[in-house]
């Protein structure tokens, strides 16, 4: 009689085989036409270590990877964003590339399309506001379903006071500082939220009936306009309207690693805001 054992190996993870993950994730299809996603820095073809998620591409977070064992970088902002006329080592907007290739890092961007997509940045910052009925403020061309879009809208879980708004959002991101412009009303029944620097849909949110957008980096000409146009805007900053989407994305890319049997570990790092107050 013969017996036959089977051993469960864990399979070998590649490049090219994250960039498939993060297409179920946040498909590339969602970025906008003037956004950079995938892989921009290494080899689809070479084998992936662990990874390291964060906001930012910093030359810190890529000594963070190196002492994490880490030869993969998932940032939500790309390391390319405008196009390159040269590779000058000596200059802050290469440091990062020519650290990344030298040390032999490779580098994927995960920015617009995860902001569009179901369970991405607007998403969370909406669900951490305890939102309901939560639908795409700008629904996306490419998805069929409706479901994926820029900014999200929804309803108040009870209506609030502006005061009650401010506190639920410092608590839901973490923000050091707030903004805002145009006119409190009374209660807050409805909000529309865009993770990062969305100021120009502030009037589709207003259009779309929302109480409160939130957003960030808003224009001084887009305050003008709330204080006009009697619509509550707050600005929640960049950084922190953003940075809350980063641990649920590595806690999503580590169980999918688990899922096919791989060990490849998934980590973040918490960075901080690059504004401060004074």
């Amino acid at each position: 009689m013969c017996l036959f054992f089977f051993i469960n190996y864990p399979m070998v993870l590649f490049i090219q085989d994250i960039i498939d993950i993060l297409q179920e994730i946040a498909p590339v299809e969602l970025a906008e036409s003037w956004d950079n996603v995938g892989l921009l820095v290494g080899n689809p073809n070479a084998e992936a270590q662990s990874l390291l998620v964060a906001l930012d591409p910093t030359t810190a977070l890529l000594d963070e990877a190196e002492a994490k064992g880490a030869n993969v970088v998932i940032t939500h902002h790309p390391a390319i964003f405008h196009p390159l006329k040269a590779l000058r080592t000596d200059q802050p907007g290469c440091r990062f590339l020519t650290r990344a290739i030298q040390k032999d890092i490779h580098v994927i961007a995960c920015h617009t399309n995860l902001d569009s997509a179901a369970g991405g940045v607007s998403d969370i910052l909406a669900q951490r506001l305890d939102l309901t009925d939560i639908v795409p403020l700008v629904p996306s061309r490419s998805d069929k379903t409706s479901a994926c879009g820029l900014g999200r809208f929804g309803r108040c879980s009870k209506p609030m006071s502006p005061q009650e708004c401010i506190k639920q959002l410092r608590l839901a991101c973490g923000a050091p500082w707030l903004l805002e412009a145009g006119i409190r009303p009374a209660q807050v029944k409805t909000i529309a939220v865009c993770g990062g620097s969305c100021s120009e849909f502030a009037e589709t949110a207003m259009l779309a009936g929302a109480d409160l957008f939130i957003t960030a980096e808003v224009k001084h000409s887009i305050a003008r306009w709330a204080e006009e146009a009697g619509f509550w805007i707050i600005d929640g900053g960049h950084f922190a309207t953003e940075q809350l989407a980063i641990s649920p994305l590595q806690e999503r890319l580590q169980r999918e690693m688990e899922n096919r049997n791989l060990k490849n570990s998934v980590y973040t790092v918490r960075q901080q805001p690059p504004l401060i107050m004074a």
